[in-house]
């Protein structure tokens, strides 16, 4: 892959935006990597998002947007449906999702943060949901961008497109932590990511994103509380001991 490195860490695959040198801003190339690279991860225990050099992503590319100036409605429909179809990838991603946040994240940016279940900012970083800067709107990462920060915040910064700070992100629900060492962040993180059942994990990650009712929550847990891993960590606990998954 050209716009992006994945690299597996033990348990934990590590995927990283490398294109520095445009602040690993979106470009058609980009946005089918990361497609691919969260299609399949494999039985990876939790999936890490970053960005090379200064920025973790600073929204569209130029080139690409100047592009699809050109592009006819039908196009323009096609283009975006990439871009939805990659962000529900990553939203979908059967691992839990840490995104490392620092620089910016502007725009589709913003959407990726939006995707990911954990997300840990950098002090210092700016956010925006730019889109209106340039007359157009933040329509595609809407779905997942108001599931983490609410139609509240989104009447504002959808609106004014204004930037923001780590805290405001931290604030309306963006962003789960600031820090001053988003490395030792993320880091605790993963630990206390291995030392949950794995299988317990990415089911506790679909609970979240289909919310089952009813019967369907009894079903849930009953097939958990008999399933080997379930078996594992409740005899674990009952024995006082670490279950054979725990790091």
């Amino acid at each position: 892959m050209a716009a992006l490195r994945v690299e597996r860490d033990g348990t934990t695959l590590r995927v990283t935006l490398a294109r520095p040198e445009r602040r690993n801003a979106f470009d058609a190339a980009l946005i089918a990597e990361l497609r691919e690279a969260f299609a399949d991860v494999g039985d990876a225990r939790a999936v890490v998002l970053a960005g090379d050099g200064g920025s973790f992503c600073a929204g569209a590319d130029v080139d690409w947007m100047r592009a699809s100036i050109e592009l006819s409605y039908e196009e323009n429909v096609q283009d975006a449906r990439r871009l939805r179809q990659m962000l529900e990838t990553i939203d979908q991603c059967p691992a839990p999702v840490v995104a490392r946040v620092h620089g910016h994240a502007l725009g589709g940016g913003c959407g990726l943060v939006a995707c990911a279940d954990v997300a840990v900012a950098a002090t210092g970083t700016q956010f925006a949901f730019s889109e209106v800067k340039l007359g157009i709107v933040p329509s595609v990462i809407s779905p997942f961008a108001l599931a983490k920060i609410g139609p509240g915040a989104a009447r504002r910064y959808f609106a004014t497109g204004e930037r923001f700070g780590a805290d405001v992100a931290l604030r309306i629900g963006l962003v789960h932590e600031v820090s001053d060492d988003a490395d030792e962040a993320v880091g605790l993180i993963l630990e206390e990511l291995g030392s949950a059942g794995p299988e317990a994990a990415r089911h506790a990650k679909r609970l979240v994103l289909e919310r089952p009712e009813g019967l369907a929550t009894e079903r849930r847990i009953a097939e958990r509380r008999t399933s080997e891993e379930g078996q594992e960590g409740l005899r674990a606990f009952l024995d006082k001991r670490k279950p054979d998954w725990a790091d």
